[in-house]
C-alpha cells in the first residue's frame, strides 16, 4: 500500500539529497514539532495537520459500520421492506447496507471537497471550515449517512454501479503515488552524497528486493500452481515473472541507469499485487488452498480482515495527502509560509472515492454475490481488478522511468529547428 505522504516525501527528498547529519536530525524533531503542534491545534485554532487524522477516523469508523451492517445487519435491514433487493435474498441487505453506507460516506467528503477545493492560504476561511467545526461535520457525516437509507434501492444500485468507476480511479491514483515514492527514494539513493555514505547499504537492500520479488514468485508457483490444471495461476505468475524482468531491464539500460533499487521495491509490489489477486480468488478453487487453510482458522481471518480494513484508511490517508503524485513535470515556484500544508481539496476527493473503493472490496465489486463473515475482497471480480492494477503500476512505473528521456530528446530537437 502507500507508503509516507506527498508532503513527507517531499520533504524527506531534500534531507537525502543534502546527506548532512544535521538534516537527519532536523527529521525527527519535525516530527515531535509537528505531533505537538497537532495536539495544542485542538485548542489554538485551525490546524489541518492534526484534521487530516480526524477525517481519517471518521473513515475508520465509516469502515467498521459498513462491516457491521453486512456481515450483522440483515436482521436490522430486514425490517425495513424499502430495502430489499435481489428478489428478497437476505445476504443482499448486507451488500446494500454497505452500499448505503458508502453512498453516506461519499456525499460527506464530496461536500467537503466542493466547501475547500482551491484553498490556497493558511488565513482563509475555508480552512478553517477545514480544520475546525467538528460538531458541525459530524452532525452533516451522520445526517447523510442517515438520509441514505431513505433512497429507493434503485439509487443506491446505481450507486453501486458507479463506485466501480471511482474505485477503479482510486486504484489509479494510488498505484502513482506508490510509484512516484518509489521513484523518489531511488533519486535520493542515487544522489552522489547519499551514494558515497550508503553505497553498501543501498547495494545489499537493492539485492534483497530483488531477489525477495524473485523468491515470492518462486512460493506463489509451489503454493498456487501445483499442477498444470491451474492454468490462470501459472498464466498470472508468469506474467508477473516476465513483468519484474522487464521493469529491470528498463532500469539498467544504458539511457535511463536507475540501478537495482527502484526495480527491486517495484517487483517486491508487483509480487504483491499478484499474490492479492490470487488471494482473492473464490475459495472453493483447488488451485488456492492457502487461502482455504485461511477461512478454516478464524483467527486467522479475523487478523487479516482487521489489517485489510487498517490497510484501506493507511491507503486512502497517504494518496489523500499526496495531492502533488498527478503532477509529472516538476514545479518551478516554491511554497510560501503562509500556504496550506497540503491540498485540501484533493484530500477530499481522495477520501469520497475511498469510500467507493471500500464500499466494492467490501462486497467483492459485485453486489450480488454473498461474502462470507470476516471476509474482504474475494470473487473473481476482485481477482481480475487487482490483476489489472498489478500490470497497470508496471506501465506507470516504465513510463515514469523513459517520460524523462523523451521530453528531453523533445526539447533537443525543438532548440535544433530554432
Amino acid at each position: 500500500m502507500t507508503v509516507g505522504s506527498g508532503v513527507d516525501m517531499e520533504a524527506g527528498g531534500g534531507a537525502a539529497a543534502g546527506g548532512s547529519s544535521d538534516g537527519e536530525a532536523r527529521c525527527g524533531g519535525r516530527f515531535v514539532e509537528e505531533w505537538c503542534c497537532a495536539c495544542a491545534g485542538l485548542l489554538a485554532g485551525p490546524n489541518p495537520m492534526m484534521a487530516r487524522y480526524l477525517y481519517a477516523l471518521i473513515f475508520l469508523v465509516t469502515n467498521l459500520l459498513a462491516w457491521t451492517l453486512r456481515d450483522y445487519g440483515n436482521s436490522a435491514l430486514d425490517e425495513l421492506q424499502r430495502l430489499k433487493v435481489c428478489q428478497g435474498a437476505r445476504y443482499c441487505l448486507g451488500a446494500e447496507g454497505v452500499l448505503r453506507i458508502s453512498l453516506g460516506c461519499f456525499l460527506f467528503f464530496f461536500v467537503m471537497f466542493l466547501s475547500t477545493v482551491n484553498t490556497r492560504k493558511v488565513h482563509e476561511c475555508r480552512n478553517s471550515w477545514h480544520s475546525e467545526w467538528w460538531p458541525a461535520k459530524v452532525v452533516l457525516w451522520l445526517g447523510l449517512t442517515a438520509v441514505t437509507f431513505l433512497a429507493p434501492s434503485t439509487l443506491v444500485q446505481l450507486y453501486g454501479k458507479v463506485a466501480h468507476f471511482g474505485a477503479g480511479a482510486f486504484l489509479v491514483i494510488q498505484l502513482i503515488s506508490v510509484t512516484r515514492f518509489i521513484m523518489w527514494l531511488n533519486d535520493c539513493c542515487q544522489s552522489e552524497t547519499t551514494r558515497k555514505k550508503c553505497h553498501l547499504q543501498i547495494q545489499v537492500v537493492s539485492i534483497v528486493t530483488y531477489v525477495g520479488s524473485l523468491l515470492g514468485i518462486v512460493l506463489m508457483y509451489v503454493w498456487y500452481a501445483p499442477s498444470r490444471a491451474c492454468k490462470l495461476n501459472i498464466l498470472f505468475i508468469t506474467v508477473t515473472l516476465v513483468l519484474v524482468q522487464l521493469m529491470t531491464f528498463v532500469s539498467m539500460s544504458s539511457k535511463v541507469k536507475a540501478g537495482y533499487l527502484a526495480p527491486g521495491l517495484m517487483g517486491i509490489y508487483v509480487v504483491f499485487l499478484c499474490w492479492s489477486a490470487i488471494r482473492s480468488e473464490p475459495h472453493t478453487e483447488i488451485c488456492n488452498k492457502k487461502a482455504a487453510v485461511a477461512t478454516s482458522a478464524d483467527w486467522v481471518n479475523i487478523a487479516s480482515f482487521v489489517i485489510a480494513v487498517i490497510v484501506i484508511v493507511a491507503a486512502t490517508f497517504s494518496t489523500g495527502i499526496d495531492s502533488k503524485c498527478l503532477q509529472f513535470k516538476k514545479s518551478d515556484g516554491e511554497s510560501e509560509e503562509d500556504d496550506i500544508p497540503y491540498g485540501f481539496g484533493f484530500f477530499h476527493l481522495v477520501f469520497a472515492m475511498g469510500a467507493m473503493y471500500f464500499a466494492m472490496i467490501f462486497v467483492g465489486w459485485n453486489a450480488h454475490q454473498t461474502m462470507e463473515k470476516w471476509t474482504i475482497d474475494v470473487g473473481w471480480a476482485s481477482t481480475w481488478v487487482r490483476i489489472g492494477n498489478e500490470w497497470l503500476a508496471v506501465i506507470v512505473y516504465i513510463w515514469m522511468m523513459i517520460a524523462p528521456i523523451i521530453w528531453k530528446t523533445r526539447q533537443v530537437g525543438s532548440s535544433a529547428e530554432t
